[in-house]
């Protein structure tokens, strides 16, 4: 664990605004850890906010929404803030989604649902992790085994975001709802939820719901990770290859509770997420409500007049992020912040060879050598690289921040890791 530049005092403080409605958005056909979704809709079809126009029968997927109200107008390659490119669904608004209202649902009948039916509301609503990882919640709450503990993931890590600590700030009463919601479905009746000490306004909102145990957790890096909030609340190790079930305990994300309650209480899918906009270049961060599919420069443009000319546009945090190559790459369900770095920040430093400091190691929140990961890898050998365990590589990132030779190690991990599991 290390601690960080927060850089979150520009936006922490200002209030979640919505959004100008896009004149089009571009809704990838993959938006989640699974199956790509086949389009349900063809060019020149008309469809209505929430309305699905995608889906897939697999075991691992979620449908996709229209976050718009609109025409089709194509169904064509487009840029993917983490996949390159992909099939994406254009839809050219019709400008009535400001006046759409979502019905609500009785609170008897909310009552009445069983953990089938609330899973089944979630699969439907499209709802994804929203920390990052983007696995199909409605597996999540479906473990295969027993479990007994719930976290609720509300530590925000990542520098520059703070998305979810708006969310946790405006929508307390709302992510409670989604939280009880997700308990009925696991049957746990410990709850705990994990907030770094910096976020004292969602301490403080969250610390009057007696069936929560709220606990402030230092302001470190990777606090947020599932293994790292596991270790710090419970005491407990997830053991290597094994995932948190194993050990009784289901993490969910504060944004991935607040989408559970307004899939199941407004009918309303996963159609837009809070966007922090942040950065060097940045005259005006916000945290903006923005449909999913809007192209990264609606938000630049929103947030304008920028400082200068950014140099590196990155979807996520500094940490984890993804750089991207064009800011016509739209929002998807798991982007929680776009910075904009100017060429300072952004400059690319030349490796010097590793001189075995161990650095690395000693910061690696899971155990794991990265030097020797990196080495493996370069070298090809990919068997090695499985011994020594880069499939336990949460990619938080720490390993290249450290590294006095500013060796780019995470990138050959993660190349590590596509090799290691074909």
């Amino acid at each position: 664990m290390v601690r960080l530049a927060e850089n979150k005092h520009s936006s922490e403080n200002k209030l979640t605004e919505k959004l100008t409605l896009p004149s089009k958005v571009y809704l990838p056909l993959i938006q989640h850890l699974g199956k790509i979704c086949n389009p349900e809709v063809k060019a020149g079809d008309m469809v209505s906010l929430g309305q699905r126009i995608a889906s897939i029968e697999a075991n691992v997927y979620v449908p996709i929404h229209a976050s718009v109200s609109g025409k089709v107008v194509a169904i064509q390659d487009w840029p993917h803030p983490v996949l390159g490119r992909t099939k994406a669904i254009v839809i050219e608004s019709d400008g009535q989604d400001n006046h759409a209202v979502f019905s609500l649902n009785d609170q008897q009948e909310i009552d009445k649902l069983t953990a089938g039916e609330i899973r089944k509301i979630v699969l439907d609503a499209g709802i994804v992790g929203m920390g990052g990882a983007s696995f199909p919640t409605h597996i999540k709450l479906n473990p295969p085994g027993p479990v007994d503990t719930l976290i609720i993931n509300g530590a925000e890590c990542e520098p520059y975001l703070t998305s979810d600590a708006r969310l946790m700030v405006e929508k307390t009463a709302e992510i409670f709802a989604g939280i009880e919601l997700i308990s009925r479905c696991l049957g746990v009746e410990k709850i705990y939820l994990g907030i770094e000490e910096n976020k004292p306004e969602a301490i403080k909102a969250f610390s009057r719901f007696g069936d929560i145990q709220v606990k402030v957790l230092k302001s470190e890096y990777p606090q947020g990770g599932e293994k790292q909030l596991i270790q710090n609340i419970l005491g407990k190790e997830i053991p290597r290859g094994k995932l948190p079930f194993n050990i009784g305990v289901v993490v969910q994300n504060v944004a991935t509770a607040y989408a559970i309650y307004e899939a199941v209480y407004k009918h309303k899918p996963l159609i837009e997420r809070i966007v922090t906009v942040t950065g060097s270049c940045v005259e005006n961060p916000r945290n903006l409500l923005v449909p999913i599919g809007t192209p990264v420069k609606n938000l630049i443009e929103f947030c304008g007049p920028l400082k200068e000319e950014p140099a590196k546009i990155i979807i996520g945090g500094p940490m984890m992020g993804i750089a991207q190559y064009t800011d016509e790459v739209p929002i998807i369900k798991s982007s929680g912040g776009l910075l904009l770095m100017n060429k300072k920040e952004a400059r690319i430093l030349n490796e010097d060879p590793c001189i075995r400091c161990a650095a690395c190691i000693r910061g690696c929140p899971v155990g794991l050598m990265p030097c020797q990961i990196n080495l493996s890898s370069e070298k090809s050998l990919w068997s090695q690289a499985k011994e020594y365990g880069a499939s336990d590589c949460i990619e938080c990132g720490i390993c290249n921040y450290v590294c006095p030779s500013k060796r780019r190690l995470l990138q050959t991990i993660k190349r590590a890791k596509l090799e290691v599991v074909k």
